[in-house]
């Protein structure tokens, strides 16, 4: 007989279910407890080349207080019941809010979204997990406290819990979000709450100030884990600067990210550009400014000579580099005459600035970015394609001009084995590169999933095989890139669950950590 759930916990009966069902309601009420193909859609459907149902959840729920979820761990102990805490669900190229496997009750934490504290002297801040990126901007800008957000391109739709513990980065000077983390309250797995550094001191006033406590240092161990679901999250902000000056510098050839970087690095050791610069390639530019059916037809990757046709109809380096400048008026132009001098050396760079990139829609989207303002310009990507396909792949690599073009290279071979686009920029730290890549793919073609995935698990294993750690990876490949950290960590990371967690509840399969 047909289940009435879309989908079961793995090893819990129907009945065992229902009873937790039940229980659940008791805490939430009936209409925060969702059960129905209907109420689940949107926790179900992903971007990834795998069948939906794959990740199906058997229920949601609604949970809006911390005493709610200490219950509701309870209950997931008692019927052995995983649970999927989400926060806003819009983790798009990752895997949405679909949980890593399927049968697991999805916590939904988006009504729990109060911002509990924003210190204009000391800029900090103090949410729930539900507070989005336009929530708290809003927040910040009717009150007109002077403070800056960091956050990533999707801002106004996601939140600066879900992104910072999934380790995510923006583009201003607070661009390491992590970095800029301090003091979280965690609901364990047995339903008790820490606090973590000076949270932990009963009436101190430094939780978000001073980020170590006295002891080990917790916080690390609750970003890409599954150890504890965080309530409160504390983090700094920017005080917003006298001058902003945002640039975009264009090259015309792919081998020039060499001098890009080499030229980049030490200006970002130094702190001359205090921000994460951005080396976005063309395609990753052009769908702000372009269909791509208007140059490509037919089955297979994109040629060099339409992207070279690209980049002359749209005013698009095959190379964007985007970063900025921020302080006062005499420390700017400092700063400015030595990034001049430091990208005029060889003749190639075209530096423009705000007044020649007036109109420019990529431009005002990064530089939007770059201020810590509300854009989604970046979802053009999805409709570069269409069909609704994406994954981000996420290798570090060092900061050094021959790395990255190795990596560029490569990356760019696998796609074009598999039929697929080049999509990628590189995000540079003060000595690392985030090396961000967006596989784009028609999930409607059955040939193109196919592709798509194949193609993603052969980056995965070749650049782990040259040493390129991947960062962060959808759910869908999440074992397979733990894996490539090597059993220690994998055993580590299974004693610290058996320990905080030790009837796996709490999102089995998240980083590839499981009981």
């Amino acid at each position: 007989m047909a289940s009435k759930y879309i989908a079961l916990p793995h090893g819990v009966s129907e009945q065992t279910f229902d009873a937790a069902i039940s229980a659940f309601r008791g805490v939430l009420g009936e209409s925060n407890v969702l059960v129905s193909a209907e109420q689940l859609a949107p926790y179900i459907k992903t971007m990834m080349p795998v069948p939906d149902s794959d990740h199906a959840p058997s229920a949601a729920l609604m949970a809006t207080t911390v005493e709610q979820i200490q219950k509701i761990v309870g209950i997931c102990n008692k019927y052995k019941v995983p649970v999927w805490p989400i926060s806003t669900g819009k983790n798009l190229g990752y895997g949405s809010a679909a949980p890593a496997e399927r049968g697991q009750v999805v916590l939904d934490l988006k009504r729990m979204n109060r911002i509990l504290e924003v210190d204009k002297e000391l800029a900090y801040a103090l949410v729930e997990p539900g507070v989005t990126y336009k929530q708290l901007y809003d927040h910040i800008a009717e009150r007109k406290l002077g403070l800056w957000l960091s956050m990533p391109a999707p801002s106004a739709i996601a939140g600066p819990v879900g992104n910072t513990l999934d380790r995510g980065v923006g583009y201003t000077p607070y661009g390491e979000h992590f970095l800029f983390a301090c003091g979280m309250e965690v609901v364990l797995a047995n339903g008790e709450v820490l606090r973590t550094g000076m949270g932990s001191m009963p009436g101190s006033n430094t939780w978000q100030v001073f980020k170590w406590g006295y002891g080990p240092y917790l916080d690390g161990i609750f970003t890409q884990s599954n150890y504890g679901i965080v309530t409160k999250f504390g983090f700094w902000l920017m005080p917003a600067p006298p001058v902003f000056k945002p640039f975009v510098i264009q090259y015309q050839d792919e081998e020039d990210i060499v001098e890009i970087v080499e030229t980049i690095r030490p200006l970002r050791i130094n702190g001359i550009i205090p921000n994460a610069v951005v080396i976005a390639h063309a395609l990753y530019e052009a769908p702000t400014k372009a269909r791509r059916s208007d140059y490509v037809t037919g089955s297979g990757s994109i040629s060099d000579e339409a992207v070279r046709k690209i980049t002359n109809d749209h005013n698009l380096g095959i190379w964007n580099v985007y970063a900025a400048l921020y302080g006062t008026q005499e420390q700017v132009d400092v700063n400015w005459n030595i990034v001049r001098q430091a990208f005029g050396k060889s003749g190639k760079a075209k530096i423009l600035t705000e007044k020649e990139s007036a109109g420019d829609p990529a431009f005002a989207y990064r530089a939007a970015l770059m201020r810590g303002d509300m854009t989604l310009k970046e979802f053009s990507l999805y409709n570069w394609r269409g069909g609704g396909g994406s994954m981000w792949f996420a290798p570090v690599s060092q900061a050094r001009g021959g790395e990255t073009l190795k990596q560029m290279s490569l990356t760019k071979e696998i796609l074009a084995r598999h039929g697929l686009d080049y999509s990628g920029e590189f995000i540079v730290g003060m000595r690392d590169m985030h090396h961000v890549v967006d596989v784009l793919y028609d999930k409607t073609n059955p040939k193109q999933v196919k592709a798509a995935y194949e193609c993603f698990d052969e980056l995965v294993s070749t650049f782990s095989a040259q040493g390129y750690g991947i960062y962060r990876v959808n759910t869908a490949f999440m074992d397979k890139v733990a894996d490539t950290y090597g059993p220690v960590q994998r055993k580590i990371n299974k004693t610290l669950k058996k320990a905080l967690d030790p009837n796996g509840i709490l999102a089995p399969g998240k980083s590839g950590i499981r009981l």
